[in-house]
């Protein structure tokens, strides 16, 4: 029978009950991949990208023995002996958990410990947006297990946390993409959703190399400062392009998709952030028929995107790009919206 508060404190709220606590949070995300725009973004241009769907990252947080624990397939133990290269993940735990209201357990300090179980199919280092999906699906459980509300700016600005320690100074792209639903132009921090006017298929290849946005970033950075005119030149181009693009998606005409890609990709090879690999993904590409190809993210390794009419042209070109070096290929399916 439950008790009745005395008439001293009867309007006072009732302590949460261990036992009602939530014991587990819930929290997802998807990749992402840039359309058009990438390195001249940085630059405040605008850039496209579109969220990735088929390929995901999950976090589970659940109340356990005393401390903090990551389970995942880089690393499996306490937070504070996780390597370097998990840094991000870290950040991304402890500043979720401490936003969300879990601050004790974000140190470490909390009676009832948690462990955080991280399963992502989005493969690391290839310009995909792994870091970022996987900070958003851990903030996503983070507020979960709390049982706290999580608005979009709150969910950005924690991705945006965890990124500057993987990249330095990102431009905020893969945050907003991450968490997007459909295609967006970013500019200086501002997102607009933008119409594409029909299905579009894209053939997806992992070049085997892992790119490094920091480094293609200091690169394009330091031939700007070799030689300013002529980058800052095409830097401008590759703005243009990305903004033309946006009345060619609406319009779903894949021949001018696909051309724009090319240029685009060519230009990205002048300011040094493709590779040979890369280059002969994108040729084997549109050999195969694609209408354009060309690399995404930062660059000096990653993925390669490309223009098929179909699914089963997609695999056919998957098949091309394979025979040209990449280790593995995927078709993603951009819905009309």
């Amino acid at each position: 029978m439950p008790l009745t508060p005395d008439a001293e404190t009867s309007d006072a709220p009732a302590p949460p009950s261990p036992s009602r606590a939530p014991l587990r949070g819930v929290g997802a995300s998807h990749a992402k991949a840039i359309l058009f725009g990438e390195h001249a973004v940085v630059y405040g241009a605008p850039a496209i990208a579109i969220p990735v769907d088929s390929l995901t990252a999950e976090a589970v947080i659940e109340r356990g023995a005393p401390g903090l624990r990551i389970e995942s397939s880089l690393f499996t133990g306490p937070v504070e002996d996780a390597p370097a290269r998990l840094a991000p993940v870290v950040t991304a735990i402890r500043a979720s958990l401490e936003r969300a209201g879990l601050g004790e357990l974000a140190r470490g300090v909390d009676a009832q410990g948690a462990t955080v179980r991280i399963r992502s199919a989005i493969p690391h280092e290839r310009g995909l947006g792994s870091s970022a999906a996987v900070a958003a699906a851990i903030t996503r459980a983070a507020f979960d297990l709390a049982g706290s509300a999580l608005d979009d700016e709150t969910l950005f600005e924690l991705i945006q946390t965890a990124e500057k320690v993987a990249h330095g100074t990102p431009s905020g792209i893969d945050a907003r993409t991450v968490a997007a639903t459909g295609a967006i132009r970013f500019n200086r921090g501002a997102v607009a959703p933008i119409r594409i006017g029909a299905p579009l298929t894209l053939a997806f290849a992992d070049s085997g190399h892992p790119g490094s946005t920091a480094k293609a970033v200091g690169s394009v950075q330091a031939l700007r400062e070799r030689e300013p005119e002529t980058t800052d030149a095409l830097l401008s181009r590759l703005a243009e392009i990305a903004e033309g693009s946006i009345a060619d998606l609406a319009a779903g005409d894949r021949a001018a998709i696909g051309a724009a890609m090319t240029e685009a990709h060519g230009i990205l090879n002048r300011v040094g952030v493709s590779s040979e690999r890369l280059d002969a993904i994108t040729e084997a590409a549109r050999e195969a028929g694609a209408a354009g190809a060309k690399l995404t993210g930062g660059g000096l390794g990653g993925c390669v995107i490309a223009v098929a009419d179909d699914a089963a042209h997609a695999d056919r070109i998957g098949a091309a790009m394979r025979r040209a070096g990449a280790e593995r290929t995927w078709t993603v399916e951009v819905p009309a919206a």
